[in-house]
């Protein structure tokens, strides 16, 4: 009998049918969840997203905003609803972190639009990738970042330039329909899907099946907060899982094949909570349906009263995941999910696909890394050039700030990887340049308190300087401000950015460290000693210092995440 079976007999009490009992909330607070009957708005957020639908902004972007200028668009849409469209308003020039929280978000507008073009399991065509770069180089100021949810950011965007761009994008087949704001953000895909020769299931059919249904669509363009999505058929777990909304995981059903184990309620930020397993199996042909059944019990269910509890993650710690699957199966599916098997531990320990590797058709990717993700519409053109002379022209970008490029035969390798490199794109980086990611900063995001690209920069420069023959692997993931866009409690090295003012009343970047966090099949947050800073200056001599602590008491082949968590307070200072 299986696990739905039983509960159904569970619920049989003197002989009558009992209908399971529904996840309540606790009396006398409000959560704001459609489900409980009420739709009354409980904060700014829902009384904006009430009155109208995020989506609908576009038509008044290209119709007034477009025409009559920044100046023309009103303060709901500059700040909300662009959002549905990939647009935000990018920070002021010249205002320093010690402002950030202190400012009316006018003061920190810029007349500038950072811009995410989505780009679902991070597949680009040689096509797209050059459309995207003659954007940036015509309209972006030749700005471009590849993030960790495999967008490409550009930034100096005017709203007189959006409609333009919007249709050079669409002719590729591209978009930026819900690439932020309260929606189905952009799906993570493995970057080898369909190529890798170990690869469970390709789960691109998925994803572009969960693309075509439901990005754009009302049913879904009013969610609590963001819905983040990861699938992926890579044994070598490669999409971050263990943060999503809602993760497929590629498994092997001992009795039905080829499949994914689905996993709910993952996020960082200021509350990092890990996803759980539901413990159901499902095909590739089903992910699509399952997928839906649970953006639709956030949609209903999630808390909308208090935006920092909006996430899936806090109902699904509050539910449960055995409730949580038996709402999804019940009232969404109208049926029971297969139990199924974890994913096994995965065989590498990297997740980057960053060198040369053979593809199942006898061809090779070669997967570069470009500096915390920054690289440039001219880098861009000169990428997708190399990409279709010794390739097929397709590219992937990845979770991990990285870009691979495709289907390039065995005597073509040694010339691609030149070219690359001559671009600032190694196949081969430092451990240092290959371990790290940094979020957007204070350069352009309104949230930041930090620089955070540039300041990777000059570290890793110095390291590598420093420490050249450094052969463990390491990550560093560079944040602006606390919430975790880079990941940094589940880096080696994680840096949380901050602002304090030093003994001569100077106010100075310093970053809050956080050591030995991960991913995997025993994912664990980083650890905080004595809440530890370090000022942005001194990052190199604290680095320097602690890779050589850890390097003299290292333990065989011991991870740096492991012996973080074992060293003395005092070794990690």
């Amino acid at each position: 009998m299986d696990r739905y079976a039983i509960h159904n007999q569970r619920c049989r009490i003197g002989g009558v049918t009992q209908t399971p009992t529904r996840p309540r909330r606790q009396a006398g607070k409000a959560s704001g969840a459609w489900a409980d009957g009420d739709r009354t708005p409980l904060n700014a957020n829902e009384e904006l997203k009430q009155a109208d639908d995020g989506l609908n902004v576009r038509a008044r972007i290209e119709q007034v905003y477009a025409k009559e200028g920044f100046a023309s668009i009103p303060g709901e849409d500059l700040r909300g609803r662009m959002r549905w469209w990939g647009l935000y308003t990018q920070r002021k020039p010249g205002i320093d972190g010690g402002r950030t929280a202190t400012l009316d978000p006018a003061e920190l507008d810029d007349e500038y639009f950072m811009l995410r073009v989505r780009s679902d399991g991070g597949a680009l065509s040689g096509e797209q990738l050059r459309t995207v770069a003659g954007i940036s180089s015509e309209f972006a100021r030749d700005t471009a970042d590849i993030t960790d949810r495999q967008n490409i950011q550009l930034h100096w965007i005017r709203v007189e330039d959006v409609p333009e761009i919007w249709e050079r994008l669409e002719s590729v087949g591209l978009t930026t329909a819900e690439a932020c704001g309260d929606t189905p953000r952009v799906i993570l895909g493995s970057p080898v899907a369909g190529i890798a020769a170990d690869e469970v299931v390709d789960g691109t059919p998925a994803v572009e099946e969960i693309r075509r249904r439901y990005i754009g669509s009302p049913e879904f363009s009013n969610l609590p907060r963001k819905f983040k999505t990861a699938i992926s058929g890579s044994p070598s777990l490669d999409v971050a899982h263990e943060a999503n909304d809602v993760s497929f995981v590629g498994v092997v059903h001992p009795e039905h094949g080829p499949g994914f184990d689905v996993w709910v309620g993952g996020g960082l930020s200021t509350n990092p909570m890990f996803a759980q397993r539901l413990g159901a199996w499902v095909p590739l042909a089903d992910v699509p349906e399952v997928w839906k059944g649970v953006v639709s019990i956030f949609r209903d269910h999630g808390y909308r009263r208090l935006r920092n509890r909006a996430r899936l993650k806090f109902l699904v710690a509050d539910w449960g995941v055995e409730r949580f699957r038996e709402v999804l199966e019940q009232e969404y599916l109208g049926r029971a999910l297969l139990d199924g098997p974890a994913p096994e531990a995965p065989s590498a320990h990297r997740r980057d696909h960053v060198g040369v590797h053979a593809q199942q058709d006898g061809r090779f990717w070669v997967g570069v890394a470009p500096l915390a993700g920054r690289v440039s519409g001219t880098t861009l053109e000169a990428v997708a050039d190399l990409a279709e002379r010794h390739g097929s022209g397709r590219v992937r970008l990845t979770a991990h700030q990285k870009l691979l490029v495709l289907d390039v035969e065995q005597d073509e390798v040694a010339a691609l990887t030149e070219g690359l490199a001559a671009l600032g794109l190694p196949s081969d980086p430092s451990e240092w340049r290959r371990g790290v990611m940094a979020c957007t900063g204070i350069e352009f995001c309104k949230l930041a308190l930090v620089e955070t690209k540039g300041r990777a920069n000059t570290v890793i420069a110095e390291m590598e300087r420093r420490l050249p023959d450094f052969d463990v692997p390491f990550t560093i993931h560079v944040n602006g401000c606390p919430n975790s866009c880079a990941r940094f409690q589940v880096a080696d090295l994680g840096l949380k950015g901050m602002v304090q003012t030093d003994e001569d009343g100077t106010l100075v970047e310093v970053f809050q460290v956080h050591l030995g966090g991960g991913l995997g099949t025993e994912p664990q947050l980083a650890r905080k000693t004595r809440a530890l800073k370090v000022r942005a200056l001194d990052l190199p001599d604290y680095l320097e210092r602690l890779a050589r602590t850890f390097l003299a008491q290292r333990e065989g082949e011991e991870s740096f995440a492991h012996w973080a968590h074992r060293a003395d307070e005092d070794d990690l200072r």
